[in-house]
C-alpha cells in the first residue's frame, strides 16, 4: 500500500478531504468543497476497501472514487446553486433594482414602508418611499428610483400611466381585432 508520513494513502485522502471542507467553511464560496468532498469520499471509500486488494488495484479504485464523488459533488453544487453562482438571484448594484416589480411587504407611504422584490438579489426586503399617496400592503409595485439602493422610491404598479409604446401596441391590438373592410381590400 502506498504511505506517506506514515500514513497510508486512503487516510491522506481523508485527512485532505476533512481539511478542504473545513477550509470551506473559513472561506466560502465552492473554492474547495467540490474537491474535499471528492477525497474525503474517497478516503471513506478507501479505508472499507480490503487490504489485499493491492497498491495498483487500490489507488485505480480510489482515482475512479474521486472522480465519481467530485462528478457529483459539482453537479449537485451547480443544480443546486448553493452559493448563488449564477447569478439569478443577485444585483449588481442599485441601479440595476429600477423596474424591478414586487409586494408592499408593510404599507409604503411618502415617508415609511417596506417592500420585498421578485428578483431583489440575497436580501429581497428594502424599506421603501411612494411616490405620490399611499400603497397598501399585498399592492404589486415597480421601483421608479433605487435611491442608492438603502431606501427605494417605488410606485403601485397598476398605477402607472401608459407611455407611447403601450398605447401603440393597444392600439395595433384593437386594429387586429377587427373585420378587414371588403371596399378597402
Amino acid at each position: 500500500m502506498v504511505e506517506w508520513l506514515g500514513f497510508g494513502l486512503s487516510t491522506l485522502l481523508l485527512l485532505a478531504g476533512a481539511g478542504l471542507v473545513i477550509a470551506e467553511a473559513f472561506v466560502p464560496g465552492a473554492h474547495f468543497i467540490v474537491l474535499g468532498i471528492a477525497l474525503l469520499g474517497a478516503g471513506l471509500v478507501g479505508l472499507a476497501l480490503p487490504g489485499s486488494l493491492g497498491a495498483i488495484a487500490t489507488m485505480f479504485v480510489l482515482a475512479v472514487t474521486v472522480m465519481l464523488i467530485g462528478g457529483a459533488a459539482l453537479y449537485g453544487y451547480r443544480e443546486f446553486d448553493i452559493y448563488g453562482g449564477k447569478g439569478t438571484a443577485r444585483t449588481s448594484d442599485s441601479d440595476s433594482l429600477q423596474g424591478k416589480t414586487g409586494r408592499v411587504t408593510a404599507r409604503v407611504t411618502e415617508t415609511s414602508g417596506e417592500v420585498k422584490l421578485d428578483e431583489g438579489g440575497f436580501n429581497p426586503n428594502y424599506q421603501a418611499r411612494a411616490l405620490s399617496g399611499e400603497i397598501e400592503e399585498g399592492t404589486e409595485i415597480i421601483v421608479v428610483d433605487p435611491g442608492g439602493g438603502n431606501v427605494l422610491t417605488v410606485e403601485n404598479f397598476e398605477d402607472l400611466e401608459e407611455d407611447e409604446i403601450d398605447r401603440e401596441l393597444a392600439r395595433e391590438r384593437d386594429d387586429g381585432d377587427r373585420e378587414p373592410d371588403p371596399e378597402v381590400a
